[in-house]
């Protein structure tokens, strides 16, 4: 995966003095899941409209497929699947004439792919948008943004609306795309998502990267989360050791994530009463807890 289907260069997009995003700065490799992280408001959105060109940035710049974003977006949009975290569409336009029409501007036959998708998430294309539910109407932003067959798919907190059944088989419909080549943008602020799927993440908070991070490599050789029961409760902080964070001592119980030589935290607790001791990996939630602090 050696070649760039994203490079984005320290690209940053102000509205007066308010900051959408800045001095963005990363690659998304072909062929992988890209997570892109970050709370509601930390700039996701902006830089995915920017890479679309539907605004364009204050300054920096960005390729897709080695294409200049805003310069050449005509040519881009023919390989790139949008999902909006919102999605709008022609109400008075039944699901089935909208795919025709969005077919129509790739102009290709994509008949075969709008069948199996809307098969697959069991979405009755006869009834016009307005009478579709929030969870109808963002599947048929799914099928919208899959039925070409693109080589790159950005999607933008693409779950909200799915009830879980269907967030499984969306994700399903994911993998086989990324088995087959397509690069995935997927873009979100629920973390258990990103740990799912992605292969590399991009975390961002107000506006700015923060830190790009290899999932395996961060679960492998990161935090682990420890909880140890006592025989009897004390109010002494029972471990005072480098590697500890997020230290919670309650009673006879004691909860914290450790990063260091596990050899050294069992030395430390072995004059310790015991009744229980459980090691486990942590969710990202508590892993990134400290980026968000």
């Amino acid at each position: 995966m050696s070649a760039n289907a994203i490079e984005i260069n320290h690209l940053s997009k102000f509205y007066g003095k308010q900051r959408g995003i800045e001095d963005v700065d990363f690659s998304v490799h072909e062929g992988e899941i890209f997570g892109f992280i970050g709370p509601n408001g930390a700039g996701k959105s902006t830089t995915i409209r920017t890479l679309l060109a539907l605004i364009h940035p204050s300054s920096g710049n960005a390729t897709i497929f080695g294409k200049d974003c805003i310069r050449e977006a005509p040519v881009i949009a023919q390989n790139v699947g949008y999902l909006p975290s919102e999605t709008f569409f022609y109400e008075n336009m039944k699901a089935k004439d909208l795919f025709k029409y969005a077919e129509a501007l790739y102009k290709k036959d994509c008949s075969r792919r709008i069948a199996e998708l809307t098969s697959r998430l069991n979405l009755d294309v006869n009834r016009k948008i307005r009478d579709l539910s929030f969870g109808n109407k963002k599947k048929v932003g799914i099928v919208a943004g899959l039925l070409h067959s693109p080589r790159l798919l950005i999607l933008d907190e693409p779950t909200s609306g799915l009830d879980p059944l269907m967030q499984q088989t969306f994700f399903e419909i994911l993998r086989e795309e990324n088995d087959k080549g397509v690069t995935i943008l997927f873009s979100s602020h629920i973390l258990s998502e990103v740990q799912k799927m992605c292969h590399r993440i991009a975390i961002l908070k107000e506006g700015r990267v923060i830190s790009l991070e290899n999932i395996d490599a961060m679960r492998s050789d990161a935090y682990k989360k420890i909880s140890l029961s006592m025989t009897a409760a004390t109010d002494e902080r029972i471990l005072e050791m480098q590697g500890i964070t997020n230290y919670e001592q309650n009673g006879t119980e004691v909860n914290f994530l450790f990063k260091g030589d596990i050899n050294e935290l069992l030395t430390n607790l072995r004059n310790r009463q015991l009744t229980d001791l459980l090691v486990e990996e942590p969710s990202l939630e508590e892993i990134f807890m400290h980026y968000y602090a």
